[in-house]
């Protein structure tokens, strides 16, 4: 259990460092991003270990990356869009 939390921890960070490369100008600062991913991947190894129980250690990590990405998805900012008023009939 230790080494699947540890695991999904440092998924979680890569994750958080993989969003800040790609779409750093709609996440908020650096801190919260990485802290989000670590802690969200924590608590979907967490919740996926307490699922499946233990001996599932891909499902486990697997479950870890997609909680960890769905809350990493909730800090997105929308993308500034330029207004040109209403568009024609």
């Amino acid at each position: 259990m230790i080494l699947e939390a540890l695991g999904a921890v440092l998924l979680g960070l890569g994750a958080s460092w993989a969003a800040l490369q790609r779409l750093p100008h709609r996440l908020p600062a650096r801190r919260p991003v990485f802290a989000a991913g670590s802690l969200g991947s924590l608590f979907g190894a967490l919740l996926t270990h307490a699922v499946l129980g233990p001996g599932h250690l891909v499902a486990t990590l697997v479950g870890a990356v997609v909680v960890g990405t769905v809350l990493l998805s909730l800090l997105l900012r929308p993308a500034s869009h330029v207004l040109r008023g209403p568009m024609p009939s």
